[in-house]
């Protein structure tokens, strides 16, 4: 009797500590979520009370041309942007991993555009840079190059963002720099031994066991890029210009619902961009399988 009166008082006290983080699960995150399903099949205009129109909202995205296009865009960005992360995080951690120097100040260094990238600042500071007077333009001027709005050409204002994103590499580059830590330097020594070249190790031993880290980071900047929203807002002034060059999914979703206040439609879309999420990442699980080693 008494242990169990006292495996109750632990439970209790276990709930107690967990109290917070449960109040915040169920009334900051599960309720909204369950507010925003039910409102993805009414009409709401945030002023009148929601008026169920069932799957309405769902049916106008075939015929929302402008929806069309901010998907277009948010692929576009997505399919470029994040393997050149990838790439040049996975270059700057091989680097890093050979012992340079001081290497705990670049690696903080090298961190720090992905604490900054996603801030207002540093979108306002690319949309300066960028511009028609901006740094880019001035660099290249000297070398006889005419310069231009990189911004505020249809043709390059995408990539600039593309280039921003790039830019934060410094998380996926300490996950991959931690990643290469974990490989036992017996495996590059006995194809030092068999006359390997520099190359050859990187692509039979470092690629193959890094692939799980390769996999993590893909999922994780996949589904963060998906979700990019600050940087088209600030630098397209929440316009998505110029002519919906950088409107992305997320910036056309919280212009429905906070510019046109057609919070209905913006909740449907929400959710139809979860669906997205979650289909690219389960064909990344699926395909894991092919091209994913793990030691065991």
């Amino acid at each position: 009797m008494g242990v169990a009166k006292a495996h109750r008082r632990d439970n209790l006290a276990a709930y107690l500590f967990l109290s917070p983080w449960l109040v915040g699960l169920f009334v900051i995150t599960i309720g909204p979520m369950l507010a925003s399903l039910y409102l993805a099949f009414t009409d709401y205009n945030l002023i009148q009370a929601p008026e169920w129109i069932g799957f309405e909202n769902f049916s106008r995205m075939l015929s929302d041309q402008r929806l069309h296009n901010s998907l277009q865009v948010t692929f576009t960005y997505v399919f470029v942007s994040v393997p050149l992360q990838l790439a040049v995080a996975l270059l700057l951690a091989v680097v890093l991993d050979r012992g340079v120097r001081g290497m705990a100040f670049y690696r903080s260094i090298f961190y720090l555009p992905s604490l900054l990238g996603s801030s207002v600042a540093i979108a306002i500071l690319w949309k300066q840079i960028f511009g028609t007077e901006g740094l880019l333009n001035q660099v290249l001027a000297p070398l006889g190059f005419d310069g231009k709005g990189w911004i505020s050409d249809p043709s390059t204002a995408l990539g600039t963002l593309v280039v921003l994103n790039v830019w934060t590499f410094g998380a996926p580059m300490v996950i991959f720099l931690a990643g290469l830590r974990q490989i036992p330097a017996m495996y590059y020594e006995a194809a030092s031994v068999d006359g390997a070249s520099a190359f050859r190790r990187f692509r039979s031993i470092t690629l193959p066991l890094l692939t799980p880290i390769i996999f993590f980071n893909l999922v994780l900047q996949i589904i963060h890029a998906f979700q990019s929203f600050t940087q088209a807002f600030v630098v397209s002034g929440g316009t998505g210009g110029p002519s919906d060059s950088t409107m992305f999914y997320t910036l056309y979703l919280y212009d429905r619902g906070f510019g046109n206040f057609d919070m209905g439609y913006a909740s449907a879309m929400a959710w139809f961009l979860l669906v997205i999420i979650g289909v690219f990442t389960a064909i990344n699980f699926l395909a894991s399988k092919y091209w994913v080693f793990y030691d065991d």
